[in-house]
C-alpha cells in the first residue's frame, strides 16, 4: 500500500503559515542585534550591546523589577480566591445562581481601558491609594478571570463523591481539599498560574492609568522610551520578554511536561 503523500499546495500553505508567525519575531531578533544606533532590519552587524543597555537604564532596572513583582503577588492573590471559587461554582453549581459564574468573567467583558479608568477614579483618586496597590489591585482583577475559567475546566472533569468518601470515613473538609482535591486539579492550577503570570507582566491598557510617579510596569517604560528615542534598546526588551515566557514554558516541559498540562 503505497503512503499518503502531501500535496505541494498544502506544503506550500504551511509554510507560508510559519512564516507569518516566525516572521515577526525573526526581525524582532535581527533588530535587537544590529549594531547602529537605530531600528533597523536585516541588521547591519551584530552586537549584544543593546541588551548590555537594558540594565544600565535605571528605569528599565526598576521597572522589570515592578512588573515581576505585580506579576507574582497579582497570580498568587488571583489564585488564592480562584481556587475558592472555582471550587464552589463547580462543587455546589446546583445551588448557587447561575449568573455567578459570568460574575468572575467580567473584567474580561470589560473593556480594560474602562476598567483602568474606573480603577483610576475610584481607587487610586477616590481612596487616595499607593499607586503599587492600585496596580496590585487592577493586575489581580484581570487575571482573575484566567485563574477562575482554568480551575474550572480542571474541577469540571473531577469526581467530587471521591472528596464525599474520605469525608464520610472521618476525614475533615479542609484536609480532604488539600489532600484529594487540590492535587488531582494541579495542572489546571499550574496553567492558571503561567496564564496569569504572562497576562499581568504583559499588561498595557490597566497599567497605562494607573502608574504614576517613580512605579511604572516594563511595558509602559517600552512606550515611554519610545517616545523619546528609536533605538534597537526596545527591540532587546522584547526579546527578553520572549525569552522569559519561553523559560517558563521550558520549565514547566522539564518538571511536569507539557502534556501534563493537557490533562
Amino acid at each position: 500500500m503505497m503512503p499518503n503523500r502531501l500535496h505541494p499546495a498544502l506544503i506550500g500553505f504551511a509554510v507560508l503559515v510559519y512564516l507569518f508567525l516566525m516572521g515577526p519575531l525573526v526581525i524582532v531578533f535581527g533588530a535587537a542585534l544590529s549594531d547602529t544606533t537605530f531600528l533597523t532590519f536585516p541588521p547591519q552587524g551584530l552586537t549584544l550591546r543593546w541588551f548590555e543597555r537594558i540594565f544600565e537604564i535605571g528605569a528599565f532596572r526598576r521597572t522589570i523589577v515592578t512588573s515581576v513583582e505585580i506579576a507574582f503577588l497579582a497570580t498568587a492573590l488571583a489564585l488564592l480566591i480562584g481556587i475558592p471559587a472555582a471550587y464552589a461554582l463547580n462543587r455546589y453549581r446546583i445551588q448557587l445562581p447561575a449568573w455567578l459564574s459570568t460574575l468572575f468573567v467580567l473584567p474580561i467583558l470589560v473593556p480594560e481601558i474602562v476598567l483602568g479608568f474606573s480603577l483610576l477614579r475610584s481607587v487610586a483618586v477616590g481612596q487616595s491609594a499607593p499607586i503599587f496597590l492600585t496596580l496590585l489591585i487592577g493586575h489581580t482583577l484581570i487575571v482573575l478571570p484566567y485563574c477562575v475559567r482554568v480551575i474550572s475546566a480542571s474541577l469540571a472533569s473531577f469526581d467530587f463523591s471521591i472528596e464525599e468518601a474520605a469525608i464520610s470515613l472521618g476525614s475533615r473538609p479542609l484536609k480532604t481539599f488539600f489532600t484529594i482535591v487540590l492535587p488531582n486539579v494541579r495542572s489546571g492550577v499550574i496553567a492558571a498560574f503561567i496564564l496569569a503570570f504572562i497576562t499581568s507582566i504583559n499588561d498595557v491598557s490597566v497599567s497605562l492609568f494607573l502608574t504614576g510617579p517613580g512605579i511604572s510596569t516594563l511595558p509602559i517604560q517600552i512606550l515611554a522610551h519610545v517616545e523619546q528615542f528609536f533605538d534597537p534598546v526596545i527591540a532587546s526588551v522584547s526579546v527578553l520578554l520572549m525569552l522569559l515566557t519561553v523559560a517558563v514554558m521550558a520549565i514547566v516541559e522539564r518538571t511536569l511536561g507539557l502534556t501534563f498540562l493537557a490533562k
